[in-house]
């Protein structure tokens, strides 16, 4: 469905994890699949019906903007005719025809993540909007996390995830291995992003917040914190190996948080 929810996506970050990149690009314009994973996020989003995106920038945030403004060459098929003057290109398809309305708002380079959903106040003209990290791919039923939220009633909802092991894990006995299981998923919970706010939660962020921290756990001790549990799909561009991976997933064709086929 169609409707005016802002999303506001955190793409300030710089990706320390991910140097190999990172020194000439923000971490939300790292390409998995030839599209800068900030467009994965958008798109799903886009999927549910959300076409309103408030975009947090920070480090290098001249690159998102520039990829925008020059979208459609970036996405397209042109002609260019230099001999008549108008330098004019004629596009060939409508793949870069989004209908969607994006906000830029430099929130600085160093602003750490609450306060950057601060600074962002001003434009926002709904009592209910969605933030999400700007580096973070999942599968994520949008709608059905809006209605969670709704059906809450509380300040804040958060997205939690059953996080993957780095490593293999080992049960034994009397020096002897029982099971060995590669990577399992771990039993515990923890923030996948994907939220969705009240306009109420200003009450908790200043400039200098970081959101995963006294905002959030203040509206934790209060009982205003719900929390939507994802069983699918979920992972985190954090360092190289993780942008190694999600590419090596797209050309395969194993693209699970691509729902909008």
């Amino acid at each position: 469905m169609d409707h005016d929810t802002p999303v506001v996506i955190l793409c300030g970050g710089q990706g320390t994890r991910i140097r190999e990149v990172s020194e000439r690009l923000p971490k939300a314009m790292v390409d998995i699949g030839g599209r800068p994973i900030l467009w994965h996020i958008m798109k799903l989003y886009s999927h549910y019906g959300y076409r309103r995106f408030i975009l947090c920038l920070g480090y290098k945030g001249w690159k998102i903007k520039q990829f925008f403004l020059d979208y459609r060459a970036h996405m397209s098929d042109f002609t260019l005719t230099l001999s008549n003057g108008d330098h004019e290109p004629r596009f060939h398809n409508a793949v870069a025809d989004e209908d969607w309305e994006i906000t830029f708002a430099e929130t600085g380079p160093s602003t750490p993540t609450g306060g950057r959903v601060a600074k962002i106040a001003k434009y926002l003209d709904a009592d209910t909007f969605c933030v999400t990290y700007g580096d973070g791919l999942s599968d994520v039923d949008l709608d059905a996390l809006l209605a969670f939220h709704r059906a809450k009633k509380k300040t804040a909802t958060l997205t939690a995830i059953h996080p993957m092991s780095p490593f293999g894990v080992i049960e034994a006995k009397q020096g002897l291995a029982q099971t060995f299981k590669e990577k399992p998923r771990l039993a515990g919970l923890i923030n996948g992003g994907f939220f969705v706010f009240n306009k109420r939660i200003f009450d908790a962020l200043r400039d200098d917040s970081i959101l995963e921290e006294a905002p959030l756990r203040g509206l934790a001790s209060k009982g205003d914190l719900a929390v939507y549990e994802h069983d699918g799909f979920w992972m985190c561009m954090d360092t190289f190996k993780d942008v190694e991976r999600l590419n090596q997933m797209w050309e395969k064709g194993d693209r699970p948080w691509v729902t909008w086929r």
